[in-house]
């Protein structure tokens, strides 16, 4: 790049006053979604945003991602904000850039593809609220499933980016699937859509730096639309991608600020700006201003947050997502699923099980939603599969993929798997072949009539419509239904100070303070036990002050046997709804009540009369499509379990009638907890 230097830096004084560059490289700053989605599972709060947010709009950033992606889930659900008032209020402090949103095309910022009147007004009510730039993509890179959103971008003014989910089926780009070719493709597809502007979205950091260049290159070569691109920092490739990507002429590049840097993340912003100073790429950003922002991110906000970050590696890189390909996020949703199922030992067995099953469902880029696809059906095999049975619980996202509800794979879906989907499913077993949206029923005018009673704001209505369980508790919440619980609260400098110092008390032996006064004479009832903690075994001896205590008994009158309890009739379980496919977040007509704090016990089946039907693994009732009272059949699909955003249909393991149900739409289940009793 030495034709690229066209002064010379020798002081702050050049530095200040260099002149700008000819070509320089635009950045769009992600510190705000994809930064702390990244690292602290997009728990970032609106109120920790603010102390910064003026002084970012000074850098001169190309735009600010600031919403989207999974933050409008967890905003809502763990944060207890509402996600559009988050807009409005950046939006008061950011007024010279661009705001950017992470769009999944239909799918909007949920699990599956949603119904046009559904994906039209969440475009319309974010752009009223202030996103400028709509980072679109499609999991499967079918950008059919761009049409409705598309056309509403357009009709609101704002700027359309299309992006490409960059896959690879091999360590390096060149294989049979996702070759230059593909990509090339996919570009002038986006082309003729008018994208304003191409996004090549790198979600596990696998790209490659010359790979990168030989990409980017013949992009700029295909097409005169500016190319933006977006690299995870996960195998540690990503700064070098971004450099060989700015000598092969890309436009534009995302960053963190160095404090949402790095990990699962994004290389950060002042490396890059002080790596191109002095060039024809310099982006002409004052580095003082950026480090004045990192102090305040360092002292006033990141202590909130350091406790949802994972310590427990000394690498600050994972090299081995060049062997399982996995994005950052589905990867550590895989060892949760695992650890919550006691199971955490079969995670090899996993790995080895993820390409085989991404190869069945037509090796699907791993990108939400798919990501989600394809690991959960692969814990399933993993845990579930027998040497008789292959595929033995398939996901109910499974099967609206095979019917062609996501839209069409980069290969075709194994037919043998398809087959058995299909079996039974409720659209049929012929694939569609037409955009996913024309199939969906519209849904705004179904979740109005729900919320009648609650609120009749737009915004509402489309939230509640996106997440239907978690959005009408929120809901419930916001217009003062129902108290939102402590765990929802912001955490506090000085709650960080507290939880700091009873840690250095731990770590230095004083949680428990020793008794300073004089210790009593041993007594002659002391008695002696073993107590072992891991690996480690003591003998401490307990002498209960008085000597010895008197134990009498009486045995407990006799009662007749009393059998499982049943539901309470005040409480009916929920019928099933008829719910579009493919399948919505749990969703429910009345707001899911709490799990109560005594859960009903979980008995042997030989202490019932009926047979239970427990719980495989941890998760969320989505419903029961049995009540009380109903006959069954062997096979019948009775519950609906939620793990991982994944839904799963439980079937009756005997024929019978259903003798209690102990939960309800929208109760959180552990796994192996009695959800039904058939008997």
């Amino acid at each position: 790049m030495s034709d690229h230097f066209k002064v010379k830096i020798q002081s702050i004084d050049d530095y200040d006053n260099r002149p700008k560059a000819e070509n320089p490289v635009k950045i769009q700053d992600l510190t705000f979604r994809d930064g702390h989605q990244s690292l602290f599972a997009a728990r970032g709060r609106t109120e920790d945003m603010i102390p910064v947010a003026e002084m970012m709009d000074e850098i001169g950033f190309w735009g600010m991602e600031v919403w989207g992606g999974a933050t409008f889930d967890t905003m809502h659900r763990f944060l207890n904000e509402d996600p559009w008032q988050r807009l409005r209020t950046l939006k008061r402090y950011i007024k010279k850039t661009p705001f950017s949103m992470l769009l999944r095309g239909q799918n909007i910022v949920g699990c599956r593809n949603y119904a046009d009147d559904v994906a039209r007004a969440f475009v319309e009510k974010a752009a009223e609220n202030g996103v400028d730039i709509f980072r679109t993509f499609d999991a499967l890179n079918d950008f059919r499933n761009f049409e409705t959103v598309v056309s509403a971008i357009n009709d609101c003014g704002k700027h359309f980016q299309g992006c490409i989910c960059y896959s690879l089926t091999e360590p390096r780009m060149g294989g049979d699937v996702y070759n230059l070719d593909y990509y090339l493709k996919k570009a002038k597809d986006l082309e003729k859509m008018q994208a304003n502007s191409i996004c090549i979205k790198d979600m596990a950091g696998l790209m490659a730096p010359y790979d990168a260049f030989e990409i980017i290159k013949a992009l700029k070569e295909t097409t005169d639309i500016p190319i933006h691109l977006h690299s995870h920092f996960t195998s540690g490739m990503a700064p070098m991608t971004h450099l060989k990507a700015v000598e092969a002429g890309v436009d534009i590049i995302d960053t963190c600020m160095s404090s949402y840097a790095y990990r699962a993340s994004h290389p950060a912003v002042e490396p890059m700006v002080m790596s191109l100073v002095g060039t024809n790429r310099d982006t002409g950003f004052d580095i003082k201003k950026l480090a004045e922002i990192n102090v305040v991110l360092e002292k006033e906000v990141l202590p909130k947050y350091k406790h949802l970050l994972d310590d427990s590696k000394v690498s600050i890189i994972d090299i081995n997502v060049l062997l399982h390909q996995t994005p950052s996020g589905m990867h550590s949703r895989l060892f949760d699923q695992l650890r919550e199922m006691n199971a955490l030992d079969r995670i090899d067995e996993v790995f080895a099980e993820l390409p085989r099953v991404r190869r069945d469902l037509g090796q699907i880029p791993l990108v939400t939603p798919t990501s989600r696809i394809v690991g959960t059906q692969t814990v399933n095999n993993v845990l579930f599969d027998n040497d008789d049975e292959k595929y033995k619980m398939i996901t109910a996202q499974v099967k609206d993929l095979c019917y062609g509800l996501y839209g069409k794979t980069a290969v075709p879906i194994s037919s043998k798997l398809q087959k058995k989907a299909l079996k039974g499913y409720e659209r049929g077993t012929k694939p569609i072949t037409c955009r996913p949206g024309e199939v969906i029923e519209p849904e705004l005018e179904k979740s109005k009539n729900e919320l009648k009673g609650l609120s009749t704001d737009l915004e509402d209505i489309i939230l509640y419509t996106l997440y239907p369980v978690s959005g009408k508790k929120f809901l419930m919440y916001k217009y003062g239904k129902e108290t939102p619980p402590d765990s929802l609260k912001a955490r506090t400098l000085e709650d960080v100070k507290k939880a700091d110092e009873i840690l250095a008390k731990a770590k230095a032996g004083k949680l428990v303070e020793k008794f300073s006064g004089q210790a009593p004479e041993k007594g002659e009832h002391a008695r002696t036990f073993n107590v072992f903690i891991d690996d480690e075994y003591y003998e401490v001896s307990v002498d209960e002050p008085g000597g010895q205590p008197i134990i009498t008994y009486a045995p407990p009158p006799a009662v007749p046997a009393v059998p499982y309890q049943q539901a309470p009739a005040a409480l009916p379980s929920a019928p099933a709804a008829a719910a579009p496919a493919p399948r919505p977040e749990p969703s429910a007509s009345t707001p899911p009540t709490p799990k109560p704090s005594s859960p009903v016990s979980k008995p042997a089946a030989s202490d019932t009369e009926g047979t239970p039907l427990t719980a495989p693994m941890p998760g969320m009732i989505v419903s029961y499509s049995k009540e009380v009272g109903d006959s069954v059949e062997k096979g019948d699909t009775v519950v609906v379990l939620e793990a991982m955003k994944m839904e799963n249909a439980l079937p009756a393991s005997v024929s019978g009638t259903i003798k209690a149900i102990n939960y309800k739409a929208g109760d959180s289940v552990s796994k192996n907890d009695v959800l039904c009793i058939i008997g």
